[in-house]
């Protein structure tokens, strides 16, 4: 037992006041109690993988230790010079007990732990770094963390695209199976194995599986209706007029390239029309146009006008020709013109009908005093989540751009009051996605279209994204699927993207765990709407320290270099956001038309990065900055 005098001497020696030395061991002990209780107390190990569960027991180490607010004992064991265990997520034990050791010989005391942890330092790094093998595969060249990019449909036919992605940095594939279908995924999968052969490396393919995705549904088609409208500057100084195409009816082909619009006219008619001839006609709105002919062909002719021109079926075409008679002035258009993309115009306030019925959605009606016939309406994929919803809960569309509150519920719909829209009011389209973060959907992750997929999934795929995963049943659903079509099944992701899949990471990871390979995808645009955009952060940070603590590898995804990938340009805020996935154990690009060169950018970020930050660990190489300002 230490002394008084023993500790004064040593606390008198120290450069700085600290702590009492005691009072930190008491409170350090207490911590580990609780953590060696928390893996007394856990029924499931028989469960887990035989191969994880040192992953397990570290898991629910760090879950007992996050139980506890540690953050004056951080800065006490701070002035001690010591570890403030804020990078303990791997081995977390054996963090303690090497703190504990330190702090008893400090005091004077013996002291050696009789439980030996389930993962020292080099142990811990070890798990993880295996793990992410074998579920994403072998470390690249100079880079420790992989790069998954999602395929595009046009990956089934463009061999030279995927070749040029694996070329560019690619490590690991992503398909969508909420898009096209076996045959197209086929393709892409054939040119993925073949660009691996001509590379002589491995290409992990991630297949997700759609899950139950919440969208809006159908809306009455929009009007018939070709606008035609001139190029103009800033200030509405005419540019360039705009270019219409009018062809024989009989004749329809393919839109000539810079047409505004092609339009069906009756033949004989426009065998009349000649260059310089002008149409006079009268558009959908009322207003009086004019357009000159250009040119004529056998196959039609182009006209232009300065104005901006609505037709509909059915406008009426007057010819006036130049200096000559004509037989037929008049014509009609004829057949079908395109359909205008319909959508609901909601503004702040306005009440919108969320129904179970999958008759077309349609908008306000208002009589002609401005007053409501009828409030907007449009259905839901799912029907059956609205008898979950209650009154009071909020609901987004369309990756938050609309906010409503559930003001009413009824036997087929809900009222939804519109609480968040931009001034002017927000578009609504059909397919756009609802997110119900409050609501407690009794929905499973695993659809009938996902069982289905999951058949062709199980034979070609290294890895199956669950999307949607909420539970820990969700995830022994998706296991006891995957070992009815094979018993060496694809390694699983579980894709975090719900409130509730957030909140039930742990159990989920447990469960996970009893598969022999398993990774975590932080699906970032779902989970922002559902947990706040201002939260986001502090989430995708917490699933980061979770996965670390089950030895699991993360995946970093949504939007990362988005600009880039789809404009060509990226923002500085996306470079930067790259650059923190640094932390995670793969980065995911979704498809863009410059993917290629996303994928390269985000190799060369990759590569700097690594030499200054490993998970939560700053890495301090030589400065260049100090090495300048000491050889002045």
């Amino acid at each position: 037992m230490a002394t008084t005098k023993t500790k004064t001497t040593l606390q008198q020696k120290l450069p700085c006041e600290t702590e009492n030395l005691e009072q930190i061991i008491e409170s350090l002990l207490a911590v580990r109690n609780n953590i060696l209780q928390a893996e007394a107390d856990y029924p499931g190990f028989d469960h887990i993988h035989p191969g994880h569960r040192k992953s397990a027991r570290n898991l629910l180490h760090y879950l007992a230790f996050r139980l506890h607010d540690i953050r004056e004992l951080q800065l006490n064991l701070s002035e001690w010079g010591l570890s403030s265990l804020g990078r303990a997520e791997r081995k977390v034990q054996a963090t303690l007990d090497t703190v504990l050791h330190v702090l008893h010989k400090l005091a004077g005391k013996d002291w050696s732990p009789t439980e030996k942890p389930p993962a020292c330092y080099r142990e811990g790094r070890r798990m993880l770094e295996e793990n992410t093998a074998a579920l994403l595969g072998d470390f690249p060249s100079g880079r420790r963390v992989r790069i998954m990019v999602t395929m595009p449909t046009e990956a089934a036919d463009d061999y030279r695209l995927v070749y040029e992605l694996l070329e560019s940095g690619m490590n690991c594939a992503r398909v969508n199976c909420a898009h096209d279908d076996p045959g197209t995924w086929l393709k892409i999968i054939q040119n993925i194995r073949r660009a691996e052969d001509a590379f002589g490396r491995r290409c992990k393919i991630l297949m997700d599986l759609g899950g139950p995705k919440l969208r809006t549904g159908p809306l009455e088609p929009g009007p018939s209706v070709a606008k035609v409208r001139p190029r103009r500057n800033a200030i509405g100084e005419l540019l360039e007029p705009a270019r219409v195409w009018f062809y024989p009816e009989e004749k329809q082909g393919p839109m000539p390239a810079g047409a505004a619009a092609c339009l069906p006219v009756p033949g004989d008619w426009l065998a009349q029309c000649e260059v310089d001839d002008q149409i006079l006609l009268t558009d959908a709105r009322g207003a009086t146009r004019r357009l000159k002919i250009e040119e004529t062909t056998p196959e039609g002719c182009w006209a232009t006008t300065k104005k901006t021109v609505y037709f509909v079926p059915g406008t009426l075409l007057a010819l006036k020709p130049k200096k000559r008679k004509v037989k037929n002035k008049i014509a009609r258009l004829v057949g079908d013109l395109p359909r205008r993309e319909p959508y609901l115009l909601l503004q702040k306030g306005d009440l919108l009908l969320l129904t179970q019925s999958d008759r077309p959605g349609r908008n306000a009606g208002y009589d002609e005093a401005g007053n409501v016939i009828h409030p907007a309406s449009i259905g839901c994929s799912i029907p059956e989540v609205l008898n979950d919803v209650q009154v009071g809960e909020p609901i987004w569309f369309d990756d938050g751009k609309i906010g409503g509150i559930i003001e009413k519920k009824e036997k087929d719909k809900v009222h939804v009051r519109i609480a968040q829209a931009r001034p002017g009011g927000e578009r609504l389209r059909s397919e756009k996605g609802i997110n119900l973060p409050d609501t407690n959907l009794r929905l499973p992750a695993l659809t009938k279209e996902d069982l289905e997929d999951l058949k062709f999934v199980a034979q070609h795929a290294d890895m199956v994204g669950l999307s949607f995963a909420n539970t820990a049943a969700d995830v022994e659903d998706l296991l006891k699927n995957l070992r009815k079509l094979r018993e060496d099944h694809p390694a699983i992701v579980l894709k975090i993207e719900t409130r509730r899949g957030f909140d039930n990471l742990p159990a989920m990871l447990l469960t996970a765990l009893q598969s022999p390979v398993s990774g975590v995808m932080i699906a970032r645009g779902d989970l922002a709407i559902e947990c706040g955009f201002g939260r986001l952060a502090e989430v995708q940070e917490q699933i980061l320290w979770i996965c670390e603590a089950a030895h699991v590898p993360a995946i970093w995804a949504t939007q990362v270099l988005e600009g880039l990938a789809k404009e060509g340009f990226p923002s500085r805020a996306e470079v930067t956001d790259a650059a923190m996935g640094q932390r995670a154990e793969c980065i995911m690009l979704n498809k863009g038309e410059h993917i290629t060169d996303a994928t390269r950018a985000l190799d060369d970020i990759l590569r700097r990065m690594q030499d200054h930050q490993t998970k939560k660990r700053s890495l301090l190489r030589k400065l260049h900055l100090s090495e300048k300002f000491f050889a002045k």
